[in-house]
């Protein structure tokens, strides 16, 4: 009996040790799953790289030179935001006087990558207010030009690229801020989405997304719904669409910013790396009655596009190095402090030169050095670093003969500031 209540004793000892052990190293195995799972997740995300930290400059110089860019856009007194009560706000086109679903959108997505939460909720109710439509074909669409004045839609009809950025700050917004601070961000960017899938040709509007090419339409009406703005073609965005809408069209998202990539390299010039501002679905130039093809004001966005496309997911990058390598080669070529805005394809310089607001001239845009700048991301050759001290030095104020463009030159400067310093990022959802 003894030695049997010894044996007894032997076995719970072991028992007990072996539970112990157990218990301990059970969370430290979860503890390693959870890391190598983190891990993983590090590894997979974007490498936002500072390039201007890269090229010499300090942290506190960046910062400064980002803040800067944003109040003279934002708050300065050559701006192009404006408030309206305690609660709206438009970014106008000031060269033109009107408010556009470019500026808005971009606007908004400024006001999101910064967090300006309050810029960004002005803009978007200003949006809904003035420029969203609430019924008929087109609602939940949004007038793409309304005069801020007034209030009268100068133009009913949607510019693609509004809605495009639209449904992607307001996805950024819902994951950043969240749905319960007054505005539903991820209901607003299912709204539009949700009235896109609806279109089907009544009233002559369409998908913003012509479903047979699976390319963003020039407008999604009419005859533009039947050819496409390269500039327009953002395929990170759909990327995050897919990842973020949650609308059931995941897959055909996920396509579509596949066929984004491949139609940019039928788009751009084998040897310039240029690309026409509108274009065919076959990346064909689309001449239309007021404008010839060419490199123009809409293409300076492209290599901007492509610089986002490969930091964030880098799916294409044997590709868009080479894009990259061509384009700045060609604007090095033409002389890095004084290459013009416009151009055939070829790189010979046009006969037609399209007007900004009421001047028609060529000139050394700051637009274009900036968004030629960003390209730099995706450039492995060492020298492309001088079009990065090439934006720093640039400065967002008049030309010598008078011209100034704070709104289109300037937001192009921004967003082109903020790829540069690592500031324009995937916005995730935030861990509670």
């Amino acid at each position: 009996m003894t030695l049997h209540k010894k044996k007894s004793n032997r076995y719970l000892i072991i028992i007990s040790a072996l539970t112990i052990i157990f218990t301990l190293a059970a969370p430290i195995s979860v503890m390693g799953q959870k890391q190598k799972k983190t891990a993983k997740t590090e590894a997979e995300r974007p490498q936002y790289r500072n390039l201007f930290k890269e090229a010499g400059y300090s942290q506190d110089e960046i910062d400064k030179k980002v803040a800067k860019a944003y109040y003279d856009i934002f708050e300065g007194p050559n701006k192009v935001y404006f408030e309206e009560g305690d609660a709206l706000g438009y970014v106008s086109d000031v060269k033109n006087k009107d408010a556009r679903t470019e500026g808005m959108s971009y606007g908004m997505m400024v006001g999101v990558q910064l967090n300006k939460k309050e810029v960004f909720d002005r803009l978007w109710r200003w949006s809904v207010k003035y420029m969203q439509h609430q019924d008929g074909p087109r609602e939940g669409y949004f007038a793409w030009s309304v005069n801020p004045l007034t209030k009268k839609q100068n133009s009913p009809g949607s510019a693609s690229d509004g809605e495009l950025y639209y449904v992607t700050s307001l996805l950024f917004a819902s994951n950043k801020w969240g749905n319960a601070t007054g505005i539903d961000y991820y209901k607003e960017a299912r709204k539009i989405l949700d009235a896109m899938w609806k279109k089907d040709g009544t009233g002559n509007v369409h998908n913003i997304i012509n479903t047979e090419h699976k390319q963003i339409s020039f407008v999604p009406e009419g005859g533009g719904y039947n050819w496409t703005d390269p500039s327009y073609h953002v395929p990170a965005f759909y990327e995050i669409w897919a990842l973020y809408a949650k609308d059931g069209h995941e897959q055909f998202y996920k396509e579509c910013a596949e066929v984004s990539r491949n139609f940019l390299h039928k788009a751009c010039h084998p040897v310039t790396g240029l690309n026409s501002d509108y274009t065919e679905f076959t990346g064909e130039p689309h001449p239309t009655p007021w404008m010839p093809a060419g490199f123009r004001y809409d293409s300076w966005r492209v290599p901007m596009n492509v610089a986002m496309d490969y930091t964030w997911y880098g799916k294409d990058k044997k590709w868009q190095e080479e894009y990259a390598k061509r384009f700045q080669n060609f604007l090095r070529s033409k002389g890095l402090d004084q290459f013009e805005d416009q151009f055939n394809l070829d790189g010979s310089t046009p006969d037609f030169i399209l007007q900004a607001g009421p001047v028609k001239k060529l000139r050394h845009s700051i637009g274009l050095v900036a968004t030629s700048a960003t390209a730099s991301l995706v450039n492995p050759d060492k020298e492309s670093i001088d079009f990065v001290h090439a934006v720093w030095n640039a400065k967002l104020e008049p030309y010598e003969d008078g011209y100034f463009d704070p709104y289109y030159d300037g937001l192009m400067y921004l967003f082109s500031l903020m790829h540069l310093s690592g500031k324009y990022q995937i916005i995730v959802p935030e861990v509670k």
